[in-house]
């Protein structure tokens, strides 16, 4: 996510969404994020198959939060660039009056969230919030104008943890929202973790260009952010191998980036 204070858009730092946008193979990025998604790809190929992956584990965790669960409600916080089959387009698919909330203070992803995040069905509410996941106050009381705070929530923070500026803030950050929310709401979150040593040098590298440092952390500094929480079977995992489709079943092979989907008893 972009700092608090950046008043325009950088077209000459690269910038964590949108090099994202370019591994999952969108549109909207500017040559800086090509030359440093470029940049990464060499030192971590797997990298795009880490954004390719995270989407389809977005888009399987709200689908089963909405059908199988009956969340009406989702709080995407960090959510990047619009792509394809975003947040509210899996949910309302299910749920035609589901809510969805999107968070995050990047201005081109703000722009683009005025022109392409709006309900895919009249029942349904899509909105975003402009404010910097670092004021969790300000999001849940921003996010409280449009969601139902007695009602369960899916809360999301998916892939933007690490920009975090230290472990403690994160536990914060989550735990603020997430003390927020009712019995019988949801955390789903993943993050890359430093168990690639490929990932760690590419987020180095990234830090040296002057973007946002992203932080990669353990496995078990990530599966912490879930305690107290009961996690949804498979538990905590590699996202490729949190309930895949049926056809990926044996197919797709564990990647570095890990995290679940858990309901706050």
């Amino acid at each position: 996510m972009a700092d608090v204070d950046t008043p325009q858009i950088r077209t000459d730092i690269p910038h964590s969404a949108r090099i994202w946008n370019y591994w999952m193979g969108g549109k909207d990025h500017y040559d800086i994020d090509k030359i440093a998604g470029d940049a990464g790809l060499a030192v971590d190929p797997d990298i795009s198959t880490m954004a390719v992956q995270s989407r389809q584990f977005l888009i399987r965790a709200v689908r089963f939060l909405a059908r199988e669960r009956g969340i009406p409600q989702f709080l995407d916080i960090g959510t990047g660039l619009p792509t394809m089959q975003n947040t509210h387009e899996v949910a309302q698919g299910v749920t035609p009056d589901a809510r969805v909330v999107y968070v995050d203070n990047d201005p081109l992803v703000l722009t683009h969230a005025r022109a392409l995040l709006t309900s895919t069905t009249p029942e349904g509410v899509t909105t975003y919030i402009d404010a910097d996941f670092h004021e969790p106050e300000k999001i849940v009381a921003d996010a409280r104008n449009v969601l139902n705070f007695n009602e369960p929530i899916a809360v999301m923070f998916m892939g933007v943890l690490g920009h975090a500026k230290t472990y403690e803030d994160l536990l914060r950050i989550v735990g603020t929202v997430l003390a927020a929310v009712p019995s019988g709401s949801y955390l789903i979150m993943w993050d890359g973790t430093d168990d690639s040593q490929a990932y760690v040098t590419l987020c180095e590298n990234y830090t040296g260009t002057g973007g946002t440092p992203y932080i990669p952390r353990t496995q078990a500094q990530i599966q912490a952010v879930f305690d107290g929480l009961e996690f949804v079977e498979p538990g905590f995992t590699s996202i490729t191998q949190w309930r895949p489709e049926d056809a990926q079943v044996g197919e797709v092979q564990p990647i570095s980036a890990y995290g679940g989907v858990a309901r706050k008893p």
